[in-house]
């Protein structure tokens, strides 16, 4: 287990899936990260919390707003927040699309977690220091 990356911690988990959600948060905490988990780009957009976030990792097939969408949006409104995007479905005009919208990553499922931790320590570079 590698250490926990000091000035990058809070990562947003949006899943409709209650199992990625659980295990994500678990795995992202057992490397010091600290996890919120939604299960709705609707529910993380409705919360206060976007705020404290430093990384969202979304699912890209969603019911109501897909990971894409939540991504456009995000950008529309001037959020530059770092955004990783898993699926199951990895279609290359969904990834081109992904990746020229800003998302700084595009995971296929299933993928291990240095896969994610390469793309959280991306995202991580990407994030201005606190202070």
């Amino acid at each position: 287990m590698s250490d926990p990356e000091p000035n990058f911690c809070n990562i947003a988990i949006v899943d409709d899936d209650d199992a990625v959600r659980v295990g994500l948060s678990s795995l992202l905490r057992s490397y010091g990260y600290a996890a919120q988990a939604y299960d709705s780009a609707q529910a993380l957009l409705g919360g206060a919390a976007l705020d404290q976030c430093h990384c969202i990792i979304t699912d890209l097939q969603m019911p109501g707003m897909s990971g894409i969408e939540l991504l456009e949006q995000l950008r529309r409104q001037g959020n530059a927040l770092p955004l990783i995007l898993m699926t199951a479905f990895p279609e290359e005009a969904l990834r081109k699309r992904a990746l020229q919208g800003g998302a700084c990553c595009f995971l296929s499922k299933p993928f291990d977690a240095s896969q994610l931790l390469g793309c959280l320590r991306n995202a991580a570079a990407s994030v201005p220091p606190p202070g």
